[in-house]
Formats: structure tokens, C-alpha cells, sequence
């Protein structure tokens, strides 16, 4: 069962941009593609990205294309979520999420492994 940790949540400004990670443990990084996932106070979890196994294909929530990349390092069993261009509306708690599948997923619900989350909050 592979464990994961988000970190690089913190503060930015208006317009700035942040580099999120998540770290995997105790299993096979290889075998499981990736998602990102973000939840703003009182509102529904949302989708924010997705990588499969190989790292080959990525989807992105449409209104953050261009301005979020993720990616995977399988050798150091890490995703990354870079943001760029941040906006208020970005402030969110950010979850790392993995399922045991080539394929990657935008449905929350399809990934049984969970990080804490990470908190980023932009303001000006």
C-alpha cells in the first residue's frame, strides 16, 4: 500500500508561482497513476490534474490548463504539481492521490490512496 506527502503548500502572491510535491512510500511508484486534487474552503473537492503510470499522458481541469503542469520522477517515486500565474481562486487545500492503474483518472472516487493535503493560499 503506497503512503503519500505533500509538501510546498505555503503562501504566494497574486500572480506567483509554487511547486507542489508528493512523495511516495511503501510501494511500486511505477505502478500507480497520479492525481491532483484541490478542495477551497466550503466548497467541493475539484479536480486539478492527472498523470498516468509511464508519464506519458496528463489531463489537466480544463480552466487550469496552460498555467498547471504536473509530472512524475519514477526513479524518486515523486509527482509534481507546478503552478503558475496563481490566482486567489487557487487557494486550496492540494491532494496528492495515486490508483493501481496504467490509466489515469479525473474522478476522485477511483483513487483509493491519499495524502494529508497541502495548504496554498494566494493573495495579494
Amino acid at each position: 500500500q503506497v503512503q503519500l506527502v505533500e509538501s510546498g503548500g505555503g503562501w504566494v502572491q497574486t500572480g506567483g508561482s509554487r511547486r507542489l510535491s508528493c512523495a511516495a512510500s511503501g510501494g511500486t511508484f511505477s505502478s500507480y497513476s497520479m492525481g491532483w486534487f484541490r478542495q477551497a474552503p466550503g466548497q467541493e473537492g475539484e479536480f486539478v490534474a492527472t498523470i498516468n503510470r509511464s508519464g506519458g499522458t496528463t489531463y489537466y481541469a480544463y480552466s487550469l490548463k496552460g498555467r498547471f503542469t504536473i509530472s512524475r520522477d519514477n526513479a524518486k517515486n515523486t509527482v509534481v504539481l507546478q503552478m503558475n500565474s496563481l490566482k486567489p481562486e487557487d487557494t486550496a487545500v492540494y491532494y496528492c492521490a495515486a490508483r493501481p492503474e496504467f490509466y489515469s483518472s479525473t474522478v476522485y472516487v477511483s483513487y483509493p490512496y491519499w495524502g494529508q493535503g497541502t495548504q496554498v493560499t494566494v493573495s495579494s
